[in-house]
């Protein structure tokens, strides 16, 4: 269970939440929408802890960011998956060796990191990428590899800035279903988009923020 209490974030004078307070509960599926400014990209980073808030708590399955050490903030990084709307892939590896890279820095085997690469990657269509480098994909083809790198390593949550902002309406659908596949494993996926289309797809719960307030929350 993911509990915001009373969170703000401001950037000198302006500001990106006030006062949010919101529960999401472990193995939701949850969108954030709202126009661009509204918020959806700082809250997820919030949550990710690579920002710290103003004022208000976060607390994740019990843990209070605001009080955790940098060395377990970062243990507890590696049960979170991000999908970054810039990608932040490394230009120098395979998309191999990016998406094996989440399941390194978290000590798995060798062997172990193989399969997983392997399943995630053919999952999202990419077997036949897997040497290439990313400045050799199209953008809808880096932000699936960005997609695999997050899932991989079967995250307790997931967060996507936007992740089906430059796919077809087809891929959009078929990211979907991986990532509610995702979700029937127990995993909490949040996902900022501002896509009416996909929000009339889907069925899950919306949390609408506007000028970094909560305006809507089913």
């Amino acid at each position: 269970m993911i509990q915001l209490f009373r969170l703000s974030k401001s950037f000198g004078a302006c500001v990106a939440l006030k006062d949010v307070n919101l529960t999401l509960n472990t193995g939701e599926f949850i969108f954030l929408t709202g126009p661009s400014g509204a918020g959806k990209t700082t809250l997820l980073r919030l949550i990710f802890g690579s920002e710290k808030p103003t004022s208000g708590g976060i607390l994740i399955h019990g843990i209070n960011l605001s009080r955790i050490s940098r060395s377990n903030l970062d243990l507890l990084r590696r049960k979170i998956g991000f999908v970054f709307q810039d990608f932040k892939l490394l230009p120098g590896k395979t998309v191999f060796e990016n998406v094996a890279l989440a399941l390194e820095v978290c000590g798995e085997r060798p062997g172990v990191i193989r399969k997983k690469t392997h399943q995630t990657l053919r999952s999202l269509g990419l077997a036949d990428k897997e040497s290439m480098f990313p400045l050799e994909l199209s953008g809808g083809e880096q932000q699936r590899v960005a997609i695999a790198r997050a899932i991989v390593k079967d995250p307790l949550i997931l967060l996507a800035d936007e992740p089906t902002g430059n796919l077809d309406w087809d891929l959009t659908l078929e990211i979907m279903h991986v990532l509610r596949k995702i979700q029937a494993k127990g995993t909490t996926v949040i996902i900022a988009t501002h896509n009416r289309e996909l929000l009339e797809e889907m069925g899950h719960r919306r949390i609408r923020l506007d000028r970094g307030a909560v305006l809507d929350d089913p």
